[in-house]
């Protein structure tokens, strides 16, 4: 590794860090209803281009960081998704319509 891909490290780490708080605040709650589906679900799917993108050109500092806020995120949308079903019933979150 060269000096530049410990800079990367470094700033792969402290973005990933930088997510923590949120995983924390919503593991003592388990609740994740300040956070937006359609967020979550776009930052899972970019952050698994990135491991990609980083395991093709062999950058640890890119699939390295990403790998893990996938996982932070992962949780916090495990909550969420919980959280909508068992509410709603429905994955949107939205209530069904009443049949009268």
């Amino acid at each position: 590794m060269d000096a530049i891909e410990y800079i990367g490290l470094v700033a792969s780490s402290l973005a990933t860090l930088a997510f923590l708080p949120q995983v924390v605040k919503t593991w003592r709650s388990r609740s994740a209803n300040d956070f937006s589906l359609a967020t979550l679900l776009m930052l899972e799917a970019g952050t698994s281009l990135w491991i990609f993108y980083g395991a093709l050109r062999d950058a640890p500092a890119i699939w390295l960081g990403n790998g893990i806020t996938f996982m932070l995120a992962g949780f916090i949308l495990s909550v969420k998704m919980k959280t909508v079903l068992l509410s709603t019933g429905s994955p949107t979150g939205r209530s069904k319509p009443s049949v009268r």
